[in-house]
């Protein structure tokens, strides 16, 4: 099982990127798939998620309006485009495969995979 996650960067704040994060070795349209961030010393925070068919979504409210998650079952691919970036969205940023939607996946219950993260940071 893998779980790759890509796209992080230095950008401005203001500016946008997007992570992607491609899965193997699992079943992934069976998954939600989801995106978690961790500045080091402070606590995992939940991100967003998406279920296996691109039309059930959640948003931390942090990022709701500027953050889009979405999937591509064919290519085995969660995406995390990030808008209106500000420099408290510094962190580095993991994506997960879990079993439940909702604020089982935000909490990380049942959670099966995590990939390795990816280091946003955000200049002011």
């Amino acid at each position: 099982v893998q779980l790759q996650a890509s796209g992080g960067g230095l950008v401005q704040a203001g500016g946008s990127l997007r992570l992607s994060c491609a899965a193997s070795g699992f079943t992934f349209s069976s998954y939600v798939m989801g995106w978690f961030r961790q500045v080091p010393g402070k606590e995992r925070e939940f991100v967003a998620s998406i279920r296996w068919g691109g039309t059930d979504t959640y948003s931390a409210d942090s990022v709701k309006g500027r953050f889009t998650i979405s999937r591509d079952n064919a290519e085995n691919t969660v995406y995390l485009r990030m808008n209106r970036l500000k420099p408290e969205d510094t962190a580095d940023y993991y994506c997960a495969a879990g079993k439940y939607q909702g604020r089982y996946f935000q909490q990380g219950v049942g959670i099966d995979y995590w990939g390795e993260g990816t280091q946003v940071t955000v200049s002011s």
